[in-house]
């Protein structure tokens, strides 16, 4: 990765705050950068994530019309010609209706050119259940996307790794998603280390230690499931909570020492259950050759529609009791 033209500074921000922070260091940095989408220019986003953008960079922070196919397309068109753009899907919902512009078309790229042409466009967008969010506005479609080959994907569930995994993508010359949560971007401020070097995808991150049981979680469910082991761990049970901040490329590594040491796996995403990301992890650790103490669990949403109803959506997604009693279960019933 090259070296960041931007001084090293430090900042307090919120997590939505540090993705302003990243965009504003990147415009800067790569005269190249363009960022645009729904309401992106002028109104600085939905979430307030692309204020003052337009204000000083001008043409290169711009709004589009209602259309993600015409957005997503003209990114990949951008980036073939040397452009860095930075397109915003206003929910990772809306992303469907440019899956062509995005698996078959950005992710081929360099394959169908023999590598005689890159995609280098980062595509910005949120997803996870918040209040009134309802079926098409709350889905959680990760897994999705890990199935394209071509396509990198990432999942910041702090201010710092929000600013530093955007930059590390808009960096990447290939086409990187980055999926942040609605529900994270108002949250505390931290103080985050804006400007620096650029990092390098991948890795893990170990948020809570523990012998009896690894949870690998990556998003908004991290802090969850850290939730969950402190819980746990005044009940005697010791929880390691991994976090996996980078999905392609995924920290196989790290997740399978970690069952290795604690014997006992659960996987944990907002995502539905079924076909989610939490069953590859399940199959790369299985497929490592890891003898387990019990079988390994997946806690996710269940295969359901997400309602309108708050108290409704709100039984539906793994929160911190929910997670302790699985885990519970897993460490005690596996005994």
């Amino acid at each position: 990765m090259p070296e960041s033209t931007v001084s090293e500074t430090t900042r307090k921000l919120s997590y939505g705050e540090a993705v302003n922070a990243a965009l504003h260091r990147l415009m800067e940095e790569l005269p190249e950068t363009l960022v645009y989408g729904e309401d992106v220019g002028v109104p600085g986003g939905v979430f307030g994530v692309t204020r003052g953008l337009r204000k000083q960079y001008g043409d290169r922070a711009f709004d589009t019309p209602i259309s993600e196919s015409a957005i997503l397309g003209s990114a990949v068109g951008a980036a073939m010609m040397g452009r860095r753009p930075v397109v915003e899907i206003m929910w990772a919902d809306f992303s469907l209706v440019a899956l062509d512009q995005i698996v078959n078309q950005a992710a081929n790229v360099r394959y169908v050119s023999g590598g005689r042409l890159a995609a280098p466009l980062t595509i910005r967008t949120q997803q996870g259940n918040g209040p009134g969010a309802c079926a098409q506005h709350s889905q959680c479609l990760e897994a999705l996307f890990l199935h394209v080959p071509g396509l990198r994907v990432c999942m910041p569930s702090t201010p710092q790794d929000a600013h530093d995994l955007l930059v590390t993508a808009v960096h990447s010359d290939d086409p990187v998603l980055v999926v942040e949560n609605r529900t994270l971007y108002f949250g505390a401020k931290e103080e985050v280390r804006v400007g620096g070097p650029v990092l390098p995808m991948g890795g893990s991150r170990i948020r809570h230690e523990g012998s009896d049981a690894t949870v690998v979680t990556w998003g908004a469910m991290t802090w969850r499931a850290v939730e969950a082991a402190r819980s746990l761990a005044t009940e005697g049970i010791g929880v390691e909570v991994v976090e996996t901040p980078w999905l392609n490329p995924f920290d196989t590594g790290a997740v399978v020492g970690s069952v290795r040491r604690t014997g006992r796996l659960a996987v944990v995403h907002e995502a539905n259950v079924t076909g989610g990301f939490g069953a590859e992890v399940v199959a790369r650790v299985v497929g490592a050759g890891v003898v387990l103490k019990a079988p390994p669990i997946r806690v996710g949403t269940p295969d359901v529609r997400m309602p309108a109803a708050p108290v409704l959506a709100q039984e539906l997604v793994p929160d911190a009791r929910r997670i302790a009693g699985e885990v519970r279960t897993l460490v005690l019933g596996g005994s």
